[in-house]
């Protein structure tokens, strides 16, 4: 079994700066995981975000030179590199066309299993639950429950004010407890 490698946030930086391969290992062991949730969340398709995900690590190591850690932590920089290049992804003419090629059959599929489903929660999960919130409510609860980030992180990472980030997650707080009562 292959050792998962790690390295200090600054060990990280300098290595990447001098483009070596051992500290972008280390990066992808470190942080594929969350920049691929963040990606996932924005592109919705699995495939897609394997994509996007080689497409950032490969924009972090040519532009690791440009990060500069007086403006922030590593992770918030790739964080909106992971976030830009999903909404890039998004907006592209080829991604547009394939979703308008979708059969019509796989939706009205999905539409007769959903109404088969009972939506008490003993009979789904709590991230079935989710689907109820508003988007940026749902993103927030997913990256604090789901993912383990802290408040200020997901502040960070979505680029929006702590106070929004706290106002938000009792919301969605607040309507998740009305399918418990």
């Amino acid at each position: 079994m292959k050792k998962r490698l790690t390295l200090s946030e600054e060990e990280l930086v300098t290595g990447l700066k001098q483009r070596q391969k051992l500290a972008i290992e280390a990066l992808y062991n470190m942080y594929s995981a969350a920049l691929n949730g963040i990606i996932l969340r924005i592109v919705h398709s699995e495939e897609d975000t394997s994509d996007v995900l080689q497409e950032v690590f490969l924009k972090i190591w040519n532009n690791a030179s440009n990060y500069d850690p007086k403006k922030g932590r590593l992770f918030t920089w790739m964080a909106n590199i992971a976030r830009n290049q999903a909404l890039d992804r998004l907006r592209s003419k080829s991604f547009r066309n394939e979703n308008k090629n979708q059969e019509l059959d796989n939706s009205v599929n999905t539409i007769d299993s959903l109404k088969s489903i009972s939506l008490s929660p003993e009979h789904i999960g709590i991230k079935d639950l989710l689907i109820s919130l508003k988007p940026e409510q749902k993103v927030i609860v997913d990256m604090i429950y789901f993912q383990g980030y802290k408040q200020n992180e997901v502040a960070e990472a979505l680029n929006i004010p702590l106070g929004t980030v706290k106002t938000r997650l009792r919301l969605a707080i607040m309507e998740l407890r009305k399918y418990f009562n």
